[in-house]
């Protein structure tokens, strides 16, 4: 058997106050009519008759209890939008993370990228698509397609071989055109081919314009400059603009699916910055020696940074690097790590993991 404990204090004429051993409340009101509060069982109003022993309670809830079919959906189709409303929250949520985390892949692996390497002596050594003077393979095509032709019994009915005839034959002029333009594009493609087997820088910054082989990095905001010293040596002057790139803030999910942003550490964001310039640096020489026969490539890379002495941003170097196709060569792209990969090559950098990059001399070219 437990024991209860209830106490009842008057606060004013007809206002009670009740204390419990599990709850607390208010009462109002007198003889007949009363009407109460109470922290566990909600209100309640009761009226009584006196002497007679006779009473009615109702608890005085906020919520009215609906026995229709209709309110009864109406609460149905409340709570399911409620919770549609939640899980497009939690979509909208993941999908916010899953861009952020592509944006962090993409960023590290720029390098794993690369243009088709082209054989300039091969193109320059190749065969014509056919002898000058002789019918290209696209015109004896629709020539055969021609003289095979055979009118079926409903063309000749409706008489409309003739009309198929005459097509046949706009289709072999057009063929012919289309063979001599093949045969033109491959005289000039060859000799591009001669120039830069010969060694015309000229030609060189030419095929680099019109490949523009890093424009995907353009994307990022990034600029280059392409200075051609030699036909072995190329220096490129890389503009990084990290504001452009690197992210300020992290991405993820709680347990619970929600979305969280956080400022990202400053440890987190030069680990992603120093990665995202040795990737570019070597997606930027893989390019170059794909498009071009250079044997070294002289890679700076720029950024702005405060001058704490003048209070103003300046345009510094922050890595320096020459590359050798032989050492490039070597490398596994789909496994290294770029920031450690600079090791394979000379070069000039000064990073902390707290504070970035420091500036560097260039590497002057021999």
């Amino acid at each position: 058997m437990g024991f209860g404990f209830r106490k009842s204090i008057k606060i004013a004429p007809g206002v009670r106050f009740n204390l419990g051993s599990r709850s607390m409340g208010l009462s109002f009101g007198g003889r007949g009519l009363r009407y109460s509060i109470n922290s566990r069982t909600g209100s309640r109003a009761t009226v009584s008759l006196p002497g007679t022993g006779l009473s009615y309670s109702v608890g005085g809830g906020s919520r009215r209890s609906y026995r229709s079919h209709a309110y009864k959906r109406k609460n149905d189709l409340v709570r399911l939008q409620k919770e549609m409303k939640k899980s497009e929250e939690l979509q909208q949520a993941k999908h916010e993370v899953e861009l952020f985390e592509n944006q962090i892949e993409m960023i590290k692996s720029i390098h794993k990228e690369c243009d088709d390497s082209i054989n300039w002596e091969e193109i320059r050594q190749s065969t014509p698509p056919f002898n000058q003077g002789e019918k290209g393979p696209k015109e004896k095509a629709k020539i055969l397609e021609l003289e095979n032709f055979k009118p079926n019994f409903f063309q000749k009915l409706i008489k409309s071989d003739e009309k198929k005839r005459t097509q046949l034959q706009e289709k072999i002029v057009q063929a012919a055109k289309e063979d001599q333009d093949d045969y033109t594009s491959w005289k000039e493609l060859v000799a591009l081919a001669s120039k830069i087997t010969s060694g015309d820088t000229d030609e060189f910054l030419n095929v680099i314009e019109e490949m523009s082989p890093l424009d995907d990095l353009s994307d990022f905001g990034s600029g280059f400059e392409f200075i051609i010293h030699n036909p072995s040596i190329l220096e490129v002057e890389f503009d990084v603009q990290s504001e452009n790139v690197i992210p300020k803030e992290s991405k993820s999910l709680t347990q619970t699916g929600k979305l969280s942003v956080k400022q990202m550490t400053k440890t987190s964001y030069f680990d992603i910055y120093q990665d995202y310039v040795c990737s570019c640096v070597l997606r930027i020489s893989r390019d170059m020696f794909a498009i071009l026969p250079f044997d070294h490539i002289y890679i700076h890379a720029m950024d702005t940074q405060l001058n704490t002495t003048t209070g103003h941003t300046d345009q510094v170097t922050i890595l320096s690097v020459k590359i050798e196709r032989t050492s490039l060569n070597r490398l596994n792209f789909e496994t290294i790590d770029c920031s450690d990969s600079m090791q394979n090559f000379k070069h000039n950098m000064k990073f902390l993991k707290t504070a970035g990059f420091k500036p560097v001399e260039k590497i002057q070219m021999n």
